[in-house]
């Protein structure tokens, strides 16, 4: 994989969403470096390291031997979104041993909703996934725009940060995107979550477009040591929206935990 690496200290890797790629952590990169070992990866399928048809549990794989290539222990996982799915499965399939906290934002651990299950993403339904595949894999460019206005705050004065968002979002292999789509409808952690018994923040941005207060409140309730952030003036990328904060909530988060 393609990634940033910047700094010295504990290790903190930065895992991005659903395509964007770790470029969208640069706040956290330029922040932090000065008390961490910072990482930001481009996962597969997106930024610097492509891949034909990305899945969650591959994405995973890559970040496991991506940590032991750079021999990184007791590192504190950021995972945003996409990230956050990323992370749960590298730890559910034994990446424990190199991990000592994880963060997740703004993030739910099944998108589709359903009976008994408010909490996943506004809007997606999985019967519909196929046809919403299709139509990505069509016309990526023309979605480009309604992804990136989804990820901040509805009405965000930041124009330049939305148009920004739009143009790498829109530079994302469609294919790559659409297939990986659908990987992330099919996923469902609820079960497993209660066995993760590392330190968790659970980071939520007040004007999510994309998921309810209850989801951050589910996760709080289902993780065995989590607990709870909002930030008040953010969407769906808190890391982007309220940066200096939310490096301060990352630096203290970790400073708690031991050596």
């Amino acid at each position: 994989m393609a990634y940033r690496l910047a700094g010295q200290g504990r290790p903190l890797v930065l895992l991005h969403g659903w395509a964007t790629h770790g470029g969208f952590f640069a706040p956290q990169v330029a922040g932090l470096a000065g008390s961490f070992q910072v990482l930001a990866p481009d996962l597969p399928g997106h930024g610097a390291t492509p891949a034909p048809r990305p899945t969650v549990t591959g994405q995973a794989e890559a970040l496991r031997a991506l940590l032991a290539a750079l021999d990184l222990r007791g590192a504190v996982l950021v995972g945003w979104s996409m990230g956050a799915m990323v992370a749960w499965r590298a730890l559910l399939d034994g990446m424990t041993d190199r991990v000592a906290a994880l963060v997740v934002v703004d993030m739910s651990p099944r998108l589709c909703n359903g009976a008994g299950w408010p909490w996943g993403l506004r809007g997606a339904v999985q019967a519909r996934g196929g046809q919403a595949a299709r139509l990505l894999a069509a016309d990526w460019v023309a979605f480009a725009p309604r992804i990136a206005r989804r990820i901040f705050a509805a009405g965000t004065p930041r124009t330049d940060l939305r148009h920004w968002a739009e143009a790498e979002i829109a530079a994302c292999d469609a294919d790559a995107m659409a297939a990986l789509w659908l990987d992330l409808l099919v996923q469902d952690f609820r079960a497993d979550l209660s066995s993760l018994r590392l330190p968790m923040l659970v980071l939520r941005g007040a004007l999510s477009q994309l998921y309810p207060a209850g989801t951050a409140d589910w996760l709080v309730a289902a993780l065995p040591q989590a607990r709870q952030v909002t930030f008040a003036a953010s969407g769906h990328a808190p890391h982007l929206e309220e940066p200096q904060r939310f490096n301060e909530i990352i630096a203290g988060f970790a400073a708690g935990l031991p050596p």
